[in-house]
């Protein structure tokens, strides 16, 4: 499994994009911020709902410099299909990258060996390749997609402006603060 500022790996995956069939490699994001969402699989429940919000955030991700992909174990044509039958769906601009053999869920630690299905996990990726931020939930908990842009612009905000660190509930505007030199090293 992936940790804070290691660097992940390259992987080809097959996506469905604006209507089309495409391998994505993972290596094309270098150079902008990368938002990965990981979901169990298509046609249930909450994963309409998560993957809708964050359709709908996609604009304020993109002024961020970042790029968004969901993923899942369900194949390219399964998205199709999903993406064709359902209105919230169907609102998606951003890559949705198939995982059938779930070797990218679990290179970040999200498959779930017994079912063959991916954990909500959602990771925030800097334009080096590191990572920047994990977060997984339970497959019943979804996630606040407002959540995870605060987290990809407190993380921006850091790698931007070098010494500053940003508190808990940081928003954009809002103070941050600038550890001492004595205790950088033991944080």
């Amino acid at each position: 499994m992936l940790k804070i500022n290691e660097q992940i790996p390259d992987m080809k995956l097959m996506a469905y994009h604006n209507g089309e069939e495409k391998e994505v490699n993972l290596s094309d994001y270098r150079g902008k911020w990368l938002v990965v969402i990981f979901y169990p699989a298509d046609f249930t429940f909450v994963c309409p709902t998560e993957l809708e919000e964050a359709a709908d955030l996609y604009e304020q991700y993109k002024k961020e410099g970042a790029e968004v992909v969901s993923v899942s174990t369900d194949t390219h044509f399964v998205h199709k299909a999903w993406h064709d039958a359902s209105p919230a769906i169907q609102k998606i601009k951003y890559p949705m990258l198939a995982d059938p053999t779930g070797v990218m869920s679990r290179a970040f630690g999200t498959y779930i060996e017994e079912e063959g299905l991916a954990l909500r996990g959602t990771f925030v990726i800097d334009p080096d390749g590191l990572l920047k931020s994990m977060e997984m939930n339970d497959l019943s908990v979804g996630r606040n997609g407002k959540e995870i842009l605060r987290k990809l612009q407190a993380a921006k905000f850091v790698r931007e402006n070098n010494g500053q660190v940003c508190p808990a509930g940081w928003e954009p505007g809002a103070d941050t603060l600038v550890p001492s030199l004595e205790l950088v090293g033991k944080i």
